[in-house]
């Protein structure tokens, strides 16, 4: 598959040559609107775009100076589209992420444009909030909420010495979560929006470790009407994408489910999605799984051995058996995500206690389970 684009870097690929979303006419606001993305016929540019755009402007001036003129020890993460940075906008007394694009990068105008839009238009507590964006010159940053605990890839894969491991309450909260954001936008956005680029890297965490889905410049208006997909240029992070999308460039709201497939994998196993230091099926997350789904009693093997075996047997199953419906190789064998987020939505409800390894549902009366219990079949 190293011939698609999709295959050929770890980060995004290069910038696409897809139409992107138009703004909503300015005489039907949509600041308010939490569902509906539509668009006009006006010209696809960037200045004609922000004149419809509810999010605030604000000047180069100004973020260089929230941020110290970027000072290295305010930068906060790096990626394909450039850096990140932490500021704090003394004009609306906030501190703020601040994601200045490289000019020479991966990610574009017609990117930028897509995210603003989409991020204004669309509001949901497990998406990331926009605060305002810059579009100074040549320059093009984007001004979001500062999620102070960072990226889910962060607590999975680079854990540093000020980093706790995640418990399995806290994974499974993580995931119902995320799961939650993209229901938002396949079920509750009209038309439907395919994500495109989930990753843990763009799973945003804040307090507590509610997660919110971050970074909407491949996001894509899904299909309507009898139209069962979209086509359009392979784009995304190697290891996340679908295989049929891959390979035909057909999207469906069923290629963001395999991808979440891979990042519930990732949750659970504690492995990267592609782990360059291992060799053979090892190299790729799904490749390696696959065969361990067919035998349940292999499923304890998948465990991330940082969880030190403190995890809920049958939950760990069950959680497994989700991953494996989403990452099947027919889209029409996946599951829709709202019926992922009824299960992990039961299975974050159920608080595991390592130390007597006990269940207490939030909504009902403490409960035991033994571990002879927790081995029954799903």
């Amino acid at each position: 598959m190293g011939c698609f684009p999709c295959f050929q870097k770890k980060d995004q690929v290069a910038q696409s040559s897809e139409e992107k979303p138009k703004p909503a006419p300015s005489s039907e606001p949509k600041k308010q609107n939490s569902g509906n993305v539509k668009k006009d016929n006006s010209k696809e540019n960037s200045n004609r775009g922000s004149e419809h755009i509810a999010a605030q402007t604000f000047t180069f001036r100004e973020l260089a100076t929230a941020t110290g003129n970027f000072r290295a020890d305010c930068l906060v993460g790096e990626g394909g589209f450039g850096r990140v940075y932490k500021g704090k906008l003394e004009s609306i007394n906030q501190v703020v992420a601040i994601k200045q694009l490289d000019r020479n990068g991966l990610q574009g105008n017609r990117e930028f444009l897509v995210e603003v839009l989409m991020l204004s238009l669309l509001h949901h507590p497990n998406l990331v909030n926009l605060i305002g964006y810059c579009a100074d010159g040549d320059q093009r940053l984007l001004v979001y909420e500062y999620m102070p605990l960072g990226s889910l890839e962060d607590h999975l894969h680079d854990l540093g010495s000020d980093r706790r491991r995640l418990d399995w309450n806290t994974r499974m909260k993580i995931a119902a979560g995320a799961a939650k954001g993209l229901e938002y936008l396949h079920d509750k956005a009209n038309p439907p929006v395919i994500y495109r680029d989930l990753k843990c890297s763009n799973i945003l965490l804040g307090e507590g470790f509610h997660p919110k889905l971050s970074d909407f410049g491949l996001a894509k208006l899904g299909p309507v009407g009898d139209k069962t997909h979209v086509s359009t240029r392979v784009m995304g992070t190697y290891g996340y994408c679908a295989p049929e999308y891959a390979m035909t460039g057909q999207l469906t709201l069923k290629s963001d489910v395999y991808s979440f497939g891979v990042v519930l994998l990732e949750i659970i196993t504690g492995r990267k999605a592609i782990d360059n230091s291992r060799s053979g099926p090892e190299h790729n997350l799904v490749a390696w799984a696959r065969p361990l789904f067919k035998d349940r009693r292999k499923f304890p093997q998948m465990a991330d051995p940082m969880l030190q075996g403190q995890y809920p047997s049958r939950a760990l199953y069950q959680a497994l058996a989700v991953a494996a419906m989403c990452v099947q190789e027919q889209p029409s064998m996946r599951p829709l995500i709202a019926d992922v987020v009824t299960a992990l939505s039961y299975l974050a409800s159920q608080n595991y206690n390592p130390n007597n390894r006990t269940f207490q549902n939030s909504s009902h009366s403490p409960r035991t389970k033994r571990d002879s219990e927790n081995k029954r079949r799903i």
